[in-house]
């Protein structure tokens, strides 16, 4: 057994006149909760698709599990689990009865089966109404259910395209502690797609950040941030004239200025000298109360990505 649990090289998928994965290449390690960021028309949910074997590739090859997309794909889908755009689920059938019914195809014995889905469900908070039809719920609730269904038969690796879309921010919350705890606990490798910046930064060890069908960067979130967006000094006080800012955009290794009545951002190139600036901006007439030193936001880097050539 290697190291990773998905590995790509050079996967490529067509659709006419698009192309929707363009020579992907890339390693998710085992174990890990990998995140797949990009706009819509991406490629995201292509490349689970390749991914899963429901999808031929144009050219290029993939290997999940160790198992290749092409000659293995039903390997593949009986030790994964996939939440994609539908949950799934059967709403007119209780949580129980959910679980108990994919339990049956995934053809766990009925002891195994009914000690997995109580554990499940009171992991998610969701033992209690158990025996309520699924209709009654609300969409987070059912979230948790259809993550929960994707976990049953105990899968080495799990696809979840964008599983907290359309859920309110306390909901998302919950659902993303829950999964970062139940990655922990049953020891599985996850690939996950959103939109959530925010989400990512908090679940994710590594992200791969995918434009047009390429990947544009890949790294564990502080790794993009300071790696693609340099570093940001935040100078707090007062007297940052406009001609003392004009000063500073035109300085060697200053890349932006934003200025206002009681501060500056600055971003920096990497290794350029904050202390320079700041006697500049004293020579200047400023009274400087405080400096920080930061990098940029994962968003930062997310839209330079997205407007890089």
């Amino acid at each position: 057994m290697n190291d990773f649990a998905i590995q790509t090289a050079a996967l490529t998928r067509d659709f006419r006149s698009v192309r929707a994965v363009d020579a992907l290449t890339l390693e998710v390690r085992r174990g890990e909760i990998f995140g797949f960021l990009g706009p819509n028309g991406a490629g995201k949910t292509t490349t689970i698709r390749l991914l899963l074997g429901l999808l031929e590739p144009t050219s290029g090859t993939a290997a999940v599990l160790g198992y290749d997309t092409q000659s293995a794909a039903d390997a593949i889908r009986t030790h994964t689990g996939a939440l994609l755009e539908h949950t799934g689920l059967y709403e007119r059938l209780s949580a129980v009865d959910n679980l108990d019914y994919f339990g049956r195809i995934w053809r766990l014995p009925s002891s195994e089966r009914r000690a997995r889905i109580q554990d499940l469900l009171t992991h998610l908070g969701l033992w209690e109404r158990g025996q309520e039809p699924v209709v009654r719920w609300s969409r987070g609730m059912k979230q948790k259910l259809a993550v929960a269904r994707t976990l049953l038969h105990r899968p080495s690796l799990i696809f979840l395209d964008e599983p907290t879309a359309g859920l309110d921010p306390v909901a998302a919350a919950a659902l993303r502690d829950d999964l970062a705890g139940l990655a922990k606990r049953e020891g599985v490798t996850v690939f996950l797609t959103t939109h959530n910046l925010s989400e990512a930064e908090k679940l994710c060890g590594q992200i791969g950040v995918i434009r047009a069908g390429k990947l544009v960067a890949v790294g564990a979130p502080r790794e993009l941030r300071e790696r693609r967006g340099g570093r940001q000094v935040e100078v707090i006080g007062r007297g940052f004239a406009a001609e003392l800012v004009h000063t500073l955009r035109q300085h060697p290794g200053v890349r932006t200025v934003e200025a206002g009545s009681d501060r500056l951002l600055l971003g920096l190139d990497d290794g350029s000298d904050v202390a320079p600036l700041v006697g500049l901006l004293v020579h200047g007439g400023a009274e400087v109360e405080e400096v920080r030193k930061n990098t940029a936001s994962l968003e930062e880097i997310f839209l330079m990505l997205m407007e890089e050539e």
